[in-house]
């Protein structure tokens, strides 16, 4: 077997919301724990949006980036590019996804191409499943894979403990579990499709 089937992954988990008083480094962690014993031969490389100072103001297709703007993606591009799969964590937020997490995703493209990814969602009832299926659309767009199972963590300020371990950790476990068996397969198997022949060439 060939490195790109059989060495571990790059993993880049993507920390969505920026507000204050924000839950979603707490679901982060609690991601990360179950997937440390997951034993996949995952490598997870954390990237909060509440760190990424991103404009809002994108310049014209074919211009080149402010220098504050360039100061920002050279901070964060890198790391998208080198990953080899994403799992994003995201609240819902009025039916939607943080616009932070837009930008991030708007100002890069061939970072996410051929590449899968996975979703970690919470919020009310739905447990952020709306905003994980608007992103869907996005990252079809973008010439990604997403995952069909996610991981969506219902009511969480009554599911979750302060510590952002979900009460009901058997369930939501299980759901994590199956999700980066999938992020796994598509990881290891778009990961040799590029190194054979690069995507889009």
């Amino acid at each position: 077997m060939s490195e790109t089937t059989t060495g571990r992954l790059r993993v880049a988990v993507i920390v969505s919301s920026v507000r204050e008083g924000r839950l979603g480094p707490a679901v982060a962690q609690w991601f990360l724990g179950v997937a440390e014993g997951h034993g996949g031969g995952m490598d997870f490389d954390v990237v909060d949006l509440a760190e990424v100072d991103l404009p809002l103001a994108m310049p014209a297709w074919g211009g080149e980036p402010s220098a504050r703007a360039a100061a920002a993606l050279g901070a964060v591009s890198t790391r998208l590019a080198e990953a080899d799969a994403f799992v994003v964590v995201t609240p819902e937020y009025n039916h939607s996804f943080p616009a932070a997490l837009k930008n991030l995703i708007d100002w890069h493209r061939e970072e996410w191409q051929a590449k899968p990814v996975g979703f970690v969602s919470y919020g009310g009832l739905g447990g952020g499943l709306r905003a994980v299926e608007q992103l869907r659309l996005v990252f079809a767009e973008l010439h990604s894979v997403t995952m069909r199972d996610s991981v969506s963590l219902h009511g969480p300020w009554s599911g979750l403990g302060p510590d952002g371990t979900p009460l009901d950790t058997a369930v939501c476990e299980g759901a994590a579990k199956g999700m980066l068996g999938q992020l796994d397969w598509w990881a290891r198997a778009l990961r040799s499709a590029r190194a054979e022949h690069p995507y889009g060439a």
